[in-house]
């Protein structure tokens, strides 16, 4: 019913999958390229009709929004969903409606040798874009950027404004991801006629809308299409080997040049592939690893067009860092390296997961205080300019696909596995440059024991090795370690669990015995390093008890104390990292287990420490400063 829009248009580009073509550079400003944001105040409409489909019946991209009904202002990036008083739109299902006009430089109109390229960042979860009623994109998927060139569209009509309009549909099925499902209560004498709800198996709330900036930006028509890097090191010699696309000419010339952080030429080459060596090289070092961190250097491709034709210019950060796993251990830089860091969401009170550049300051800098060295992008693709801030500050990434909540074996079939195919092509292909990514995750605590997630999870993982042999992959499992048909696949076991939480309720004295029984498991059975990748408890911040009792401040210091002590055992052996969950409160769907919310961060929604960030604080300094490779002044917690 609602769905069946959805589930029409998502057919077409479910079934291709494989089929990616071009680059996903980040849009970055250059002599030749300009970037136009059209974040701020948008015209948005939801469409209640029963069938959810008034939109297209009536054709409301053909027009001004505004003409079609009412229309409320809707900020972009945003959720949707707490931006109103109204719990019907807080709880939409369907599509939603944008719209807004605006003026195109001339000078791009009248240039013919410029694109014009309109890029949405994300839009959750099923998109359609027109530029005055023209469709000229969809896409599905809900945490990955999307675009197309729209300049003759735009060229036909130079003299009137540019009219975007979005349309974006939340609706979750059995084969998207994440996947969920849509329940029509058919009982007239419990539910009105028509009603439905959207069933979901993840523990976090289904925001939806335009969560990050929507852009115009122009190239010249031969262009940097996409470039890949790949680095390495020998004693003081840096080595980029690079593969760059060029678009827009059959047999173009390209120059490279490798320039350091304070300007000056590291290294040069010809060629739209070759090899950079750097004498001297500053490596990319994770945070608290090196007085140094983040060292990035600047690879700017330039292809040589014809005299009568522009020449494009971008510039890729880039840092020189390798990543080798064997059965007992994770080396960065072939030194050992230790997670300790935290799951995250993109979530915050109003604006829902919609980017928002202060909070994004804000957890860098508790980042940072708190000593963490490393995240994992829990459980979907985080905005580029979030891992371009890793690449910067030296946080270590686990980049995880939005594959949670595959619990259904429903979700195990062919159609599933070729969309989730398709995501960790995009995802690969987007964030295949940033040195802070160290890891793929292709899933979180799916139903791996089901019978067909041994074909599923190794075709999966194995697609992925292909698309980038460099850097290992994982999936986060819950299950028990005997029955887990995935985790051969693996390069690393990554293992959520919740002893004296969900397990045991209120009984800490089992987590040592538990824990390191856990540990023991799958490490005996499958001989991989091991992250403990989830563990921790509710709090309700300001609540206290002394003996401790679950949801006080002090069951979740105990709490961290019992695993802090099995983690210190076996990190002599074969555990690699330790993963808090949560970083901070976020919001989920309501329901009797949650409380306004998920209360297992260490800091509020808010951003205010609870007693466990102090725990956590202590102990990650003191994991930082056992390592013995920071400078003296940096050995104190209060640096």
């Amino acid at each position: 019913k609602c769905a069946a829009a959805f589930l029409c248009a998502a057919a077409t580009v479910r079934g291709a999958w494989g089929a990616l073509s071009g680059g996903m550079l980040y849009p970055r400003e250059s002599p030749s390229r300009e970037v136009k944001d059209l974040s701020g105040l948008w015209s948005f409409r939801a469409d209640f009709s029963p069938g959810r489909n008034a939109g297209f019946e009536k054709s409301w991209f053909s027009g001004r929004l505004s003409e079609t009904g009412p229309v409320i202002d809707m900020p972009v990036p945003a959720s949707f969903n707490d931006i109103t008083q109204e719990a019907q739109l807080r709880d939409f299902i369907g599509w939603v409606w944008y719209d807004r006009e605006l003026w195109v430089p001339g000078r791009w109109l009248s240039d013919e040798g410029l694109r014009i390229v309109l890029r949405v960042g994300s839009a959750h979860y099923y998109s359609i874009v027109w530029v005055n009623g023209a469709k000229v994109m969809e896409h599905e998927g809900g945490h990955l950027p999307f675009e197309a060139d729209v300049g003759n569209v735009l060229r036909k009509n130079p003299s009137q404004p540019c009219r975007i309009t979005i349309a974006v549909n939340n609706t979750l099925t059995l084969q998207t991801l994440p996947p969920g499902s849509i329940q029509h209560m058919d009982d007239p004498t419990m539910y009105p006629p028509g009603y439905f709800v959207q069933n979901i198996n993840f523990d976090f709330f289904n925001y939806a809308g335009i969560h990050r900036p929507v852009l115009l930006y122009t190239t010249p028509n031969v262009y940097i299409d996409d470039i890949a890097v790949q680095t390495s090191f020998a004693d003081n010699i840096g080595i980029i080997v690079y593969q760059v696309s060029v678009a827009g000419s059959s047999e173009p010339a390209v120059q490279v040049t490798l320039t350091d952080k304070d300007g000056r030429c590291a290294a040069t080459s010809g060629g739209s592939s070759g090899t950079l060596r750097v004498t001297d090289v500053n490596l990319w070092w994770p945070y608290l690893m090196h007085e140094n961190p983040g060292y990035l250097y600047s690879l700017e491709v330039r292809p040589q067009a014809a005299a009568s034709r522009p020449t494009d210019l971008y510039a890729l950060p880039v840092g020189v860092r390798t990543v080798r796993v064997t059965d007992t251990r994770f080396f960065i830089n072939n030194k050992p390296f230790y997670f300790h860091g935290v799951n995250k969401h993109e979530d915050y009170d109003i604006r829902g997961k919609g980017l928002d550049w202060p909070l994004v300051v804000k957890d860098f800098n508790l980042l940072k205080w708190l000593g963490a060295n490393s995240f994992r992008t829990s459980h979907y693709p985080y905005a580029e300019e979030i891992l371009q801030m890793c690449d910067r500050h030296g946080i270590v990434v686990i980049d995880e696909c939005p594959g949670v909540g595959i619990k259904d074996i429903r979700s195990f079939g062919n159609a599933s596995l070729a969309h989730h195919l398709v995501v960790m092509e995009e995802l690969v292909r987007r964030d295949k440059n940033h040195p802070s990514v160290v890891m793929w995750s292709v899933a979180n605590e799916p139903a791996s024991e089901m019978p067909p997630a041994g074909r599923y999870f190794k075709e999966l993982i194995s697609h992925t090795k292909a698309l980038d042999p460099h850097r290992p992959v994982t999936f986060v499992s819950n299950s028990n370690f005997n029955r887990d048909l995935g985790a051969p696949y693996v390069d690393v076991i990554c293992v959520n669990s919740y002893f004296s939480w969900y397990r045991d309720p209120g009984h800490v004295e089992v987590i040592p015995i538990q824990l390191k029984t856990q540990f023991e498991n799958w490490h005996g059975k499958y001989q991989r390093p091991i992250i403990q990748s989830e563990y921790g408890a509710d709090v309700v911040s300001g609540l206290h008890s002394d003996p401790p009792m679950m949801f006080t401040e002090e069951y979740q210091e105990v709490v961290l104390q019992n695993y802090h002590k099995v983690f210190d055992q076996k990190r002599k052996e074969y555990v690699v990292g330790e993963l808090i969950w949560n970083f901070a409160d976020f919001m989920t769907a309501q329901g009797t287990l949650r409380v306004v919310g998920n209360k297992k961060g260490i800091f509020t929604r808010q951003r205010q420490p609870k007693s466990g960030a102090f725990i956590l604080r202590d102990r990650y300094w003191r994991l930082a400063n056992e390592t013995g490779r920071l400078p003296p002044w940096t050995r104190y917690p209060c640096h």
